[in-house]
């Protein structure tokens, strides 16, 4: 499968500069598979060890943090260790909290070692650890954005054509894309996912492989314990899972608990990265963190295809709605312009929202493009209300345009400051499409499709 992370992971071998580098995000995202089937392979050795399954090297890690002796004893295990010719890949490093601490010292006294490190819940122990700035590097891996889904289905063309601006792409390319994203909403970004449905064409094979990825994660929770009881985890991810696109209320998320208790269990799963937390703010000045409200926010989960797993969705039912923003109430749309525009554009996504006597207004997503704000509505088409959107656009006339995702093709309403265009064309309006395209050296035809 072909990752967009294998660039980044490339370049830091290459750089000069290069730091130990700690692959961060949820399990079963693809972090091991990167390091093995990419990485791994630009090296004369390769040397890997699993600090969960050898929990008999940690005393290494404990005995001290001297990065010579600690590559002495792993030499016994995994065999000769030479700067510059061999990558150490030490994996589920979470395990051995040791052995994230150590990573400064090879940065310090071995920089001629390729040091990659990888492993989940890492929030939860990087949160016992003090890291020194500037010691190490991280790179985040989320689950396969819709285009990586298309390549890896063997839909090279169809991939290449969403990373263009949609306005330059042909009204029957446009329908096929969004074709092709009905089946994403389903079989979802978890590589195994995605692998099982390639190679056997049934959805159901994509279920059965997400259902006992949600059981590893559930295995996981085991681990929280005693900060937060594993049953009200399970409850608290079920609800958000389900509350997609609402603004989140603690007391809702389970009402057998406390608020607090709640509260707890989120935050547990935001570092857990199963869930996305996505604040308010208002969006003048950037960068829009700046004027985040964290009490007042939505959510999103990891993976469009775990969610809809999770929530238990009629499929066959789902599958015969024509409009995309129709499947689950528009919820698997919203989930999927949130999932890519974490993936393309930021980790740290923002909404807005407006209390007013009589006058509540929200609008979806905010991004910044080239030093401007733009707002991102998902609705289920022109006729739709835009009421919010068009409120933001009045109360703040510097944003010089909104963006309606919707499961039609691209159209321009120029008179209201306002461009629709079809949900998969997230990256490409978010200013990440083009960029990638150039990147990649890619000679499209277009077609112009201003109308």
């Amino acid at each position: 499968m072909e990752r967009r992370a294998a660039r980044d992971i490339l370049n830091w071998k290459d750089d000069p500069r290069r730091k130990p580098l700690i692959i961060r995000g949820a399990r079963q995202v693809g972090k091991t598979w990167l390091v093995d089937n990419v990485l791994a392979q630009a090296f004369e050795t390769y040397a890997k060890i699993d600090l969960e399954k050898r929990r008999d090297l940690h005393t290494y890690f404990a005995e001290s943090l001297d990065p010579h002796q600690i590559l002495t004893h792993l030499e016994l295990s995994a065999g000769r260790i030479v700067p510059g010719k061999t990558l150490l890949f030490l994996d589920e490093i979470q395990a051995c909290p040791n052995a994230i601490a150590a990573l400064r010292y090879f940065y310090e006294e071995v920089p001629d070692l390729h040091v990659i490190a990888a492993g989940s819940l890492l929030e939860l122990a990087l949160s016992t650890i003090s890291m020194p700035v500037g010691r190490v590097q991280y790179l985040l891996m989320q689950p396969m954005t819709f285009h990586e889904y298309l390549t890896a289905s063997g839909k090279d063309v169809l991939a290449e054509y969403s990373l263009l601006d949609p306005a330059s792409v042909s009204p029957s390319i446009q329908e096929a894309i969004l074709g092709e994203v009905k089946h994403y909403f389903f079989v979802g970004g978890m590589p195994e996912s995605v692998k099982a449905y390639v190679e056997t064409g049934s959805v159901l094979e994509s279920f059965r492989v997400q259902s006992e990825i949600m059981t590893s994660y559930r295995d996981d929770f085991s681990k929280y314990f005693p900060r937060v009881n594993p049953s009200t985890l399970d409850t608290v991810l079920l609800h958000t899972a389900m509350s997609v696109g609402d603004q989140i209320k603690y007391t809702r998320l389970s009402d057998t608990t406390s608020s607090q208790v709640n509260k707890n269990a989120l935050e547990l799963l935001i570092k857990a990265r199963l869930v996305h937390k996505i604040p308010s703010c208002n969006p003048p000045g950037l960068p829009l963190g700046a004027t985040a409200n964290q009490k007042k926010f939505k959510a999103a989960f990891l993976d469009i295809g775990l969610m809809q797993n999770l929530c238990g969705l009629p499929v066959e039912r789902e599958l015969r709605q024509e409009d995309l923003l129709s499947i689950y109430q528009g919820k698997l749309a919203e989930q999927f312009v949130a999932q890519e525009l974490i993936a393309w554009h930021a980790p740290d996504l923002h909404y807005w929202a407006r209390e007013s006597r009589g006058s509540n207004a929200e609008v979806d997503y905010l991004v910044s493009r080239e030093g401007q704000v733009y707002p991102v509505e998902v609705k289920s088409g022109r006729g739709g209300s835009l009421r919010s959107l068009h409120l933001m656009l009045q109360s703040y006339p510097e944003i010089p345009q909104g963006l309606v995702m919707y499961s039609d093709v691209y159209k321009e309403l120029p008179e209201q400051k306002i461009v629709f265009a079809p949900l998969y064309a997230v990256q490409a309006l978010a200013g990440s499409g083009r960029n990638e395209g150039k990147k990649r050296g890619n000679s499209y035809p277009t077609s112009s499709n201003k109308g």
